[in-house]
């Protein structure tokens, strides 16, 4: 393809809207530009990288037996109704109404969809287990879409769906294609971890996700260096804790201390003094987060029936809560930091405490609703006594605090958010180890949370019918390229892994108004070409080989040709391998072999360098 009929327009400067590395890059590069929040076209580079991703996501997913098809992006808010979703997942799902008032949406996935045409056309055990897949555009209405192909509203996506006969043969189709996103991510060329984590509005019992590493990842990730397990932060699993003995528990004393103004955690341990203490070490120190949670009581015509419940989470001093934990254990739909916990508590903020004030709202519920007031208490803090906790009195904290004496009725649980250093509770050997990661990939164990609303049944051999267990796969097919490009760059551009690369060769000619130049060159891109290699002929009059040199490094392909008049007077040209800079000098006769050499050793590098 020659460069100068092509629809490429670089950029010197980054565009003052694009934040992150793959977005300024691919901008000045000329490969996607923004045509509003959240939403880009996919210029010719661009979309060569996405389509060469596509394929190999078809050819993974084929040899698990998966079928394609094309869902449509429309979907009538109908199904929606009957999954419970329409009500539940939120202003990121795009409602409209058409010209006959019937209310639609912009697919965001398309677990309804599948399920409608999966009920209508399967009955028979016989034709279980079924995969279904399709590449194709979504929209989710991001609150704040930023960050160019990584978090965009308007996205292309892979989505698979499968359908088994029981839990076992979905267990069975899940690792299947947890272990087709394996290969795919590993054909892909990119350092990878496969991680648990949570599985969101999509639901299900149980999910993991692939993460692209990158330092500029939104994921945080903790791993074991020791064994197998690797998980979203907000999905770790903390290990337990011992807790600390602090001597025979004491009586709850109010107000034991005064602390005016001392807010902080570490300030509080040390402000604490008597006869027997000078201070307190940090683990000795309790704190509390005051939530409101809405907990699903039923249902009726209008959606799901919620109570909303008052929370409180303790913690020790030195550790921080973790949100999703603290949600999924109360089965909550919606969870908010209490917006009046100083009303509620009777204190202002840095002196709230879980024991309830005479006088104050959280004595009063205590008293006439105690099943509105909920204690969940992290299992660190199991069999510990003699701690500090707000009391609840400005300026003021208590000392004896005992959570299982003080707090009727608490649950201990993990609720706190791991550490890199903790030790891990799978094996009991190895510790975390922390990463940045970007999230390119979810497989979900749905089960038949939508099978059942939606009457999604087989007859088993007995004439039976059942609910089949569903699986749900997606893949971001734009946000996966954005991701590469995260993990491979330079301070002079892209730096593409091969499997990807819009071009694999970037073939320079030096000096086009040279007739023999243009001949060398015009011969070289026939021949690599024929041997099937893809080739970007930068056949451009008018720049400088310096120009055409930044331009090649912009754009990244893994190998720069360069065909000059200096060179030809010694019979020689050049070929240059983006990542290592490494030039080697030859006879334009043996391109084809350079070439070949030069992939084949940067195939056997990325086979190596692949996932972990």
């Amino acid at each position: 393809m020659k460069q100068s009929k092509m629809l490429i327009h670089t950029l010197r400067e980054v565009p003052r809207d694009a934040e992150v590395i793959s977005q300024q890059l691919m901008m000045r590069a000329g490969m996607i530009q923004k045509l509003a929040a959240g939403i880009y076209d996919y210029l010719p580079l661009a979309f060569r990288s996405i389509r060469k991703f596509e394929q190999i996501v078809r050819e993974e997913l084929a040899k698990d037996g998966c079928q394609e098809l094309l869902m449509p992006t429309v979907q009538p808010s109908e199904l929606w109704q009957e999954s419970g979703r329409w009500s539940f997942y939120g202003k990121e799902l795009l409602r409209f109404k058409d010209r006959k008032d019937a209310a639609f949406c912009l697919g965001p996935t398309h677990e309804e969809v599948i399920t409608d045409i999966v009920r209508r056309n399967v009955s028979s055990y016989k034709q279980l287990p079924m995969n279904l897949f399709q590449i194709q555009t979504k929209f989710r209405d991001e609150i704040r879409p930023r960050f160019g192909l990584m978090r965009g509203r308007e996205f292309i996506m892979k989505d698979a769906y499968s359908f088994d006969v029981d839990d076992a043969a979905a267990d069975k189709s899940y690792w299947a294609m947890f272990n087709a996103y394996t290969r795919i991510f590993a054909r892909l060329g990119v350092k990878f971890r496969h991680v648990e984590a949570d599985s969101g509005a999509i639901g299900g019992s149980f999910t993991h996700e692939f993460h692209v590493l990158a330092g500029s990842g939104e994921d945080a990730i903790l791993s074991c260096d020791a064994c197998d397990y690797a998980s979203n932060l907000e999905k770790t699993e903390a290990p337990r804790i011992p807790a600390v003995d602090h001597g025979p528990a004491m009586a709850l004393k109010p107000a034991h201390f005064k602390t005016p103004g001392i807010t902080a955690m570490a300030d509080q341990a040390r402000a604490f003094k008597d006869a027997e203490h000078d201070g307190l070490p940090l683990h000795q120190t309790s704190k509390v987060y005051w939530m409101d949670a809405d907990i699903v009581v039923g249902k009726d015509a209008d959606g799901h029936v919620t109570r909303r419940l008052a929370v409180a989470v303790v913690l020790r001093g030195d550790h921080e809560m973790n949100l999703v934990k603290v949600k999924n254990s109360l089965g909550a739909v919606d969870l908010q930091p209490m917006a009046d916990a100083e009303d509620f508590t009777g204190a202002l903020s840095g002196f709230l405490g879980p024991v309830p004030r005479e006088g104050t709202r959280l004595w009063d519920l205590g008293r006439t609703d105690p099943e509105g007031l909920v204690y969940l208490v992290d299992k660190a803090l199991e069999g510990a006594s003699n701690l500090t906790c707000g009391a609840n009195e400005t300026d003021g904290h208590h000392f004896g605090f005992d959570p299982a004496r003080d707090l009727p009725g608490a649950r201990f649980l993990d609720l706190r958010l791991a550490q890199e250093g903790d030790l891990c509770p799978r094996c009991g050997k190895g510790h975390y180890q922390a990463f940045r990661g970007i999230e390119v990939g979810q497989v979900f164990k749905l089960g038949t949370k939508y099978s059942k609303s939606m009457n999604c049944n087989y007859l088993d051999e007995h004439g039976k019918e059942n609910p089949m267990v569903m699986g749900c796969y997606g893949i971001g097919i734009g946000r996966t390229v954005a991701a590469a490009i995260e993990q491979n760059f330079d301070a002079d551009g892209i730096i593409w892994p091969w499997p990807i690369a819009p071009y694999q060769v970037h073939l320079l000619d030096l000096d086009p108004g040279n007739a023999m130049v243009r001949e060398v060159a015009e011969r070289m891109e026939r021949e690599l070409e024929a041997a099937g290699f893809e080739v970007l002929h930068d056949d451009r009059e008018g720049l400088s080989p310096g120009a055409k040199f930044k331009d090649a490094d912009l754009l990244g392909f893994p190998l720069r040709a360069m065909v000059g008049s200096r060179g030809l007077k010694e019979g020689l040209v050049e070929l240059r391998d983006r990542r290592t800079k490494e030039v080697v000098k030859f006879k334009p006769e043996d391109v084809v072999a350079q070439v070949t050499a030069a992939r084949d050793r940067m195939m056997g590098e990325l086979a190596i360098q692949g996932g972990r």
